[in-house]
């Protein structure tokens, strides 16, 4: 059987034996080059082109996300799995939209690497668990933002930054009483008791 052939971006040295060792002990892999910053992974990956490739985002000359960024710009065909200690959505995102297909916090255990891997090599988006909650919640509240009209969001802005009814009237030349009907409404729309609530379902779910 022909093997899958995956290079490491990673300048820990202990993590990057450790994932080649893992990938050459299981039958499907092989490990076909490791790198320690982006200059050396770029010129790499473009020349050798694996499969799949782990990448780091921490890196000592910039970061793993404008790597990947660069060779998909490039015209590589590697599929990529973000493997970090990072799981802060602005992060994910950005590994999304960079061209990553994949996105695995380094407590993974060896078995879980493995399945990401043969997953990502069939076509599919490996996460972690605590990733793929993330990118639900943040669709989930993208979803509640489009149930309201851009000034209940101007209005709900305000409002989690805590300013006061008449500060938001102020500040959006309105009326007292049309911020409280724009709030009645927000409730409504979110189907949610109070400011709380609403301010928590629109903002809350995307740290």
């Amino acid at each position: 059987m022909e093997k899958i052939l995956v290079s490491i971006v990673e300048d820990i040295a202990e993590i990057r034996e450790g994932l080649r060792f893992m990938i050459n002990q299981t039958n499907d892999f092989s490990c076909l080059a490791v790198y320690e910053n982006t200059a050396d992974a770029y010129r790499g990956l473009l020349s050798n082109p694996p499969q799949l490739a782990i990448m780091d985002i921490s890196l000592p000359d910039g970061t793993g996300l404008d790597c990947i960024r660069k060779l998909k710009i490039a015209g590589s065909t590697t599929q990529f799995m973000v493997f970090t200690i990072y799981e802060d959505s602005e992060q994910v995102f950005e590994a999304l939209a960079a061209g990553a297909s994949g996105y695995l916090l380094k407590n993974a255990s060896p078995g879980k690497i493995a399945e990401a891997l043969r997953d990502l090599q069939d076509g599919g988006s490996p996460m972690s668990a605590s990733i793929a909650r993330k990118v639900v919640n943040s669709f989930r509240a993208s979803d509640e933002q489009n149930k309201l009209s851009t000034r209940e969001m101007e209005v709900l802005g305000r409002l989690a930054k805590g300013f006061l009814y008449k500060e938001i009237a102020d500040q959006l030349f309105i009326s007292t009483g049309t911020v409280r009907q724009h709030i009645h409404h927000i409730y409504e729309k979110l189907h949610v008791q109070n400011r709380t609530e609403a301010i928590n379902k629109i903002f809350g779910k995307q740290g």
